[in-house]
């Protein structure tokens, strides 16, 4: 089963396309989150929250009892600025470090740019974002 890391923007629809595939940064998310350490900015993980869609999908799974519905966090919003923070630093080492994830580099460091363009958007239209988390 392969994990995806993907961007929710806040809102129905943020009047952009916010999709990256985000398949090599889940895979990677360990390198990532060590390189994050090391550059000092947060990790990719601290923007996570378990979104509505991912809460459905629990309680479909058999965590739909009342004490569970009622103690699922609610999601968490982030702002742009500090997810482009932490991308534009991972996409400037990885840049200047071609090698630095092995072959997976290159892939990785695409699905970046990727959010760097989301986040970008997100912040131009002053909204928030938080990542989640899908399994295939």
């Amino acid at each position: 089963m392969a994990a995806s890391l993907y961007i929710v923007v806040e809102g129905e629809d943020p009047g952009f396309d916010t999709f990256v595939h985000g398949q090599a940064l889940a895979m990677n998310e360990d390198a990532l989150e060590k390189l994050a350490e090391r550059l000092k900015v947060s990790p990719l993980l601290e923007f996570f929250s378990a979104d509505e869609n991912s809460m459905a999908l629990l309680m479909e799974q058999g965590a739909n009892s009342p004490q569970c519905a009622r103690t699922m966090p609610q999601p968490q919003w982030f702002m742009a600025s500090d997810g482009l923070f932490t991308v534009r630093a991972l996409i400037g080492y990885l840049a200047a470090s071609p090698t630095a994830l092995g072959s997976e580099t290159r892939s990785v460091l695409w699905e970046l740019k990727e959010y760097e363009r989301v986040l970008h958007k997100t912040a131009e239209r002053r909204l928030h974002w938080h990542l989640a988390v899908s399994w295939r």
